[in-house]
């Protein structure tokens, strides 16, 4: 597990952030007075609710029971797939892991898109750099990720193989930092 101290971007969480389509990039970051600016930001899962884009996420986060957790202090990297994302899965995954009995294969799905700390893109990107082209992060659930570039686009490599595209980088939330995912990880 690695943990970045990390510059915050100057941005607002607006849907319109968290729903265009932005790749991952190697942008600098600028330093900001995170205090003042986490007074006017929501938080992860507020952040979330308001995109209308991640309305299955924010589902299995209330299923989960992980509402209060994701609203904590924090901070948090958290991989956001989009609704679109979630209907990629298999007909009937979706409905099947927010049923009760599913509540911890569940909890482990969405914990393993957390990362603890703040990892903004551009440290992401150096890391990848600087290790020879691959990053390993490990998540809130205790699995791994690998992170490459794919041109100018971070891929998220989840356990069970599947690459995942960064479509949308350094959402800044009062709790940490979201990037947007065109795919969901699943931990093997």
């Amino acid at each position: 597990m690695f943990k970045l101290v990390s510059l915050k971007a100057i941005a607002l969480c607006t849907a319109a952030a968290l729903s265009a389509g932005t790749v991952m990039t190697a942008a600098p970051a600028a330093a900001h007075n995170h205090k003042e600016a986490a007074k006017a930001q929501p938080n992860a899962v507020e952040a979330a609710m308001s995109t209308g884009v991640h309305n299955t996420l924010v589902a299995a986060v209330k299923a989960a029971d992980l509402v209060d957790t994701l609203a904590s202090p924090g901070p948090f990297t958290i991989f956001a797939p989009t609704d679109t994302a979630f209907a990629k899965l298999p007909e009937g995954t979706v409905a099947t892991l927010v049923k009760p009995e599913n509540k911890g294969t569940l909890t482990g799905i969405l914990t393993y898109h957390a990362v603890a700390g703040e990892v903004m893109a551009a440290d992401l990107i150096a890391l990848i750099e600087k290790n020879g082209g691959t990053a390993t992060l490990t998540t809130v659930s205790g699995g791994t990720l690998t992170a490459r570039l794919s041109g100018s686009t971070v891929v998220i490599t989840d356990a069970a193989g599947r690459a995942t595209a960064v479509t949308q980088t350094d959402v800044d939330v009062s709790n940490g930092v979201i990037h947007v995912t065109d795919g969901v990880f699943l931990p093997g």
